[in-house]
């Protein structure tokens, strides 16, 4: 009997032994782990987007060297979902590279508002900046998208503020019905062009033309000069269509000029992304994000745009 006790004391306190090993090792290890993901850079942490926004890029950034189809293909290995042609193209050519890339057309970028401006004096070439986004309308509807990108006009000397405002109103008014026929949304850029200087202005703009199918483009970097993108975003809220995803330099701006503000690469200048990304957050924005950024040269260069775009998304 005295020798049963002590034997089963002995498997008791083995029992017990084991049972505070594997306690212990399941605790700590646990921590251990815990400890490993604080402690890991907040770079790798932020490699992967937490947020439904879809990267594309503006056409006229792809600066690698080659066919149409040849260009999609490598903004598509680099990461890229989408692109964003310019109006006037041939249409063949850009489905055939859609096809083969598989790209698809996060939006179109009409191709006349520039030269012939929807505000010019003359109302020969307001007329022929019509025309151009109409026909960057069709562009969008046979690419299958359902956005297009304008210019409104340009503002100067020669064009005061208030003309260019009832004419750019006009010009784009008499796109809307192709517009709704197509089901494709106008959406206005804010540029550098002396016009519609403030998101207030911009809502009031919109409201004057007084059509849903007519909102906005959202360029992050064309802002940073005279404003704060978020503050843009909040104001112009659901009515952001497409964004642009650019960088801007205010010390460059400040040091060399203007137009050095854009020579920098994403992440590096002043843009406040976090903010930026809290902002889309808040107005439930999960479009597309379409870079016009340079580093688009070579392979290289696209895959960083596309990596330090996840970084943004992330953050």
């Amino acid at each position: 009997m005295l020798r049963q006790a002590w034997h089963d004391r002995d498997v008791l306190i083995g029992s017990l032994m084991t049972s505070r090993r594997t306690f212990i090792r399941r605790t700590f290890g646990a921590a251990i782990t815990s400890a490993t993901a604080f402690s890991r850079p907040a770079s790798s942490l932020a490699a992967s987007p937490t947020r439904q926004l879809r990267k594309a890029i503006m056409g006229g950034t792809l600066g690698i060297k080659g066919t149409l189809i040849e260009k999609y293909q490598a903004a598509q290995a680099a990461g890229y979902e989408g692109v964003e042609p310019a109006g006037g193209m041939n249409q063949q050519e850009v489905l055939d590279a859609l096809g083969t890339s598989g790209l698809q057309a996060a939006s179109v970028c009409c191709h006349t508002h520039w030269k012939q401006t929807l505000t010019h004096n003359d109302e020969k070439i307001r007329e022929e900046g019509l025309q151009g986004v109409l026909t960057t309308l069709r562009d969008a509807k046979a690419y299958g998208t359902d956005s297009i990108l304008v210019v409104p006009g340009v503002c100067n000397e020669e064009v005061p503020y208030d003309l260019a405002w009832e004419r750019s109103i006009t010009q784009i008014k008499k796109a809307v019905p192709l517009a709704k026929e197509l089901g494709v949304k106008i959406s206005i850029e804010n540029v550098w062009n002396n016009f519609i200087l403030s998101p207030l202005e911009a809502v009031r703009f919109l409201d004057e033309i007084g059509d849903p199918i007519v909102g906005w483009h959202f360029d992050i970097g064309n802002v940073l000069r005279y404003g704060w993108p978020e503050q843009w975003i909040k104001v112009l809220g659901k009515r952001i269509n497409r964004i642009h995803v650019k960088e801007y330099s205010t010390q460059k701006m400040k040091d060399e000029g203007v137009w050095k503000g854009f020579d920098c690469d994403l992440t590096e200048g002043n843009n406040n992304w976090p903010a930026i990304m809290k902002a889309l957050d808040d107005i439930g924005y999960t479009g597309w994000a379409i870079s016009e950024q340079r580093g688009g040269l070579n392979p290289n260069g696209l895959k960083m745009l596309t990596d330090r775009m996840d970084r943004i998304f992330a953050m």
